[in-house]
C-alpha cells in the first residue's frame, strides 16, 4: 500500500533531506579544515621564503600584519601581505621588503587576472624580475606609462598598475612599523 501524499509527509521528507545534506557537509568540512589551513601555512612559509633572503626563524605579528625574519640576532626582513585590485579582481602579493626598505622580492599569492595576459604577472619574469632590489627612494613606484620606473606587462597595465600598488601598500605598511621595532628587534641601529 502506498503513502497518500500531504503537507505532513512532504515536510517530515524534505526535512530529513535537509538534515541529511547538513549533515554529509559538516562532515566535509571537519575532515578538510585542517588540510586547507596547513596548504595555506605552507603557500604562505614558501612564498616568504622566496621573497627574504636566508633566515632562520620568521614570527607573525598580528598587531602589524607581517611576517618579521630574523637569523640569530639579526634581522633579516619583513614579508608583508598586500592586496590591490586588479583587472579581473583582487591581486595578493606577498612583499619582501629588508631593514633598508628595499623590495627584496615579491610573489603572487593569488589573482583572477585574465588568462594569457594579466595571468603573466606571475610567469613573465622580465616583469618579476624587475621587483628584485627594488629601491623606492631611488626609482619611481609607477608603470612607465604613467612616468615611473616599473614596465608595465605587455597588453596588461591595468595588472601592472594594481601589481605596482599592492607593492606600494607593502611598503607604505613597513613604513608604518615603529623604528624602534624595526631598529631593536633586528639587534641593529639606525646610525
Amino acid at each position: 500500500m502506498a503513502v497518500k501524499s500531504n503537507l505532513t509527509n512532504m515536510v517530515l521528507v524534505l526535512g530529513l533531506t535537509c538534515l541529511f545534506c547538513s549533515a554529509v557537509l559538516g562532515g566535509a568540512y571537519v575532515l578538510t579544515k585542517d588540510p586547507i589551513a596547513a596548504a595555506a601555512v605552507e603557500k604562505t612559509n614558501k612564498a616568504i621564503s622566496q621573497v627574504l633572503p636566508h633566515f632562520a626563524s620568521v614570527e607573525y605579528n598580528e598587531e602589524g600584519h607581517y611576517y618579521k625574519a630574523t637569523d640569530g640576532d639579526a634581522l633579516v626582513g619583513y614579508a608583508i601581505e598586500s592586496t590591490a585590485v586588479g583587472f579581473g579582481g583582487p591581486l595578493s602579493l606577498i612583499v619582501g621588503i629588508t631593514p633598508d626598505g628595499v623590495v627584496y622580492n615579491t610573489s603572487v599569492l593569488s589573482h583572477a587576472e585574465t588568462p594569457g595576459l594579466g595571468a603573466k604577472c606571475t610567469p613573465d619574469q622580465k616583469f618579476m624580475n624587475q621587483w628584485k632590489g627594488f629601491n623606492p627612494s631611488v626609482k619611481k613606484l609607477s608603470v612607465s606609462k604613467d612616468g615611473g620606473d616599473v614596465d608595465a606587462i605587455t597588453a596588461s597595465t591595468i595588472t601592472s598598475r594594481a601589481y605596482t600598488q599592492a607593492v606600494e601598500n607593502a611598503l607604505n605598511k613597513f613604513m608604518e612599523i615603529p623604528d624602534q621595532v624595526r631598529n631593536d628587534e633586528g639587534g641593529q641601529d639606525n646610525e
